[in-house]
Order: structure tokens, then sequence, then C-alpha cells
């Protein structure tokens, strides 16, 4: 259930803060939900940037949990998700009672921007989600106009790289889900996360191995060679984290 009772939608909104304009998303609290360990460190560190208290949930259920109890002014969700659409928990929040303020969706897939904005997002965040101009100005615009600074603002030019340790966790992480790929949904979920890795980590060969994947198995055709090319990327990768 994602409804709380007793609560009006601007509750989760702070009076806004113009007197620190170098982190304008001062007092608000993120609900990021995303499974990947890279595209969430990233999240956190523009948060950080940007003065935003920060909560992760990993899939759907987790994220169904944290708004039982906690009340975030913005949520940004994967459309990718290890238990089911992000599309799907985008609209059941934008249609729940009392609403969350704001909702974004994010995908490593710029055409994914349709689906979320079907279901009822009020922006998008194509990754690999980097500039803290573009993540700022996406939820500054998307917040309702009584909560939204007045007059021009200074826009940072910078540039957020998190550091190699969630790329690490990633690629273990989806190690282990090749080694036990048995049916279809994990061969759907292989392809979407790791092209979201490899657009975060600017992997070219990765993305174009996880697109041959997700191409392959639409066209019905038969996807080991495509299995094992990128479990060899992957085991490359991780050799080479490893080693920094």
């Amino acid at each position: 259930m994602l409804t709380e009772t007793g609560t009006a939608p601007s509750d989760a909104l702070p009076m806004w803060r113009m007197s620190l304009p170098g982190r304008p998303l001062t007092g608000l609290t993120l609900l990021v939900v995303e499974d990947s360990r890279l595209a969430s460190e990233a999240v956190r560190l523009l948060c950080l940037r940007s003065g935003a208290r920060i909560r992760r949930a990993d899939c759907r259920r987790s994220a169904a949990r944290h708004l039982q109890t906690y009340r975030p002014a913005v949520v940004i969700v994967d459309l990718g998700l290890p238990d089911g659409d992000g599309a799907e928990l985008i609209r059941h929040m934008t249609q729940a009672e009392p609403r969350v303020p704001v909702v974004l969706g994010m995908s490593g897939d710029p055409d994914m921007r349709k689906a979320a904005m079907d279901a009822g997002a009020d922006g998008f965040l194509a990754k690999p989600v980097e500039s803290l101009a573009l993540f700022q100005q996406t939820i500054l615009q998307a917040l309702p106009p009584e909560a939204q600074g007045i007059g021009p603002r200074l826009l940072p030019d910078e540039v957020i790289k998190p550091d190699s340790s969630g790329l690490r966790d990633d690629l273990i992480h989806i190690a282990d889900i090749l080694a036990n790929a048995r049916d279809t949904n994990a061969i759907d979920y292989i392809a979407r996360f790791l092209a979201g890795v490899a657009r975060s980590s600017h992997d070219q060969p990765l993305e174009s191995a996880a697109s041959a994947l997700a191409r392959d198995h639409l066209a019905g055709h038969a996807v080991a060679a495509d299995l094992a090319r990128i479990s060899g990327l992957v085991q490359d990768r991780l050799q080479t984290v490893t080693e920094m």
C-alpha cells in the first residue's frame, strides 16, 4: 500500500530556503528507487551537493515499505526494477492520496521517458545522472509553484563522478544473475540492468553487448552467444575494477 492518511501533500515540502543558494534542495527528503549501486551513489552525491536528504530502496517492495513510514518530497524511480515495472510504481504513487509532491522517472534508455511521463511522472532523468545543474533544475521545475524559489539562480557546472565501488558491486550482482539465469525474466533484467550500468560508466562495448542481448531476445533468437560475450565482458571489468 502506497498511501498515508492524515497528511497533506504540502507537509512533505519545507519552507524554501533562499538563504542557501548553493544548496537549493536543502530541507527536501528524496527517495531513490534504484537497484544499481553506481546510479544510487551518483544520486547520493548529487543530493549531498544540493542539500537534500536521501533514502534508497532497491526494489518496488522496499519502496512500498519506505512510503508507509516516511514522507519524501521527491521520489526518483528507475524504470527497470528487479521485481516489476518502475512505471507501475510511478502510476501508483501519482494516483495515491496524498500524492508525493514530485515523482521522477529515471532510466539508461532515453526512450523510456514516454513510459515514465505516461505513468504520471513529473519529469525524467536519463542515466548517467552526472550534471549537478540538470539534477537540481529537474527537481526545482517539478516542485509546486509555491515551493519554488523566485528569481534567477546561478547554475553549477559541477559533474559528479562516483568512485569505482558502486560499479564493482553492480558487476558482482550481475555476474551472480548471469550464473543463475534460467528464464525469460532473468534475461530481460540482465539486458536492462547492464545497459544502465554501461551508460553510467561510459562503457560502450558493454552497452552494445547489452543492446544485442535485448534485441536478439526480443526477436526470439538464441541468446547463448550474447550471454557468453556479456559474461566475459563482466569478468574483464570486474578484474579491472578490483585492481584499481
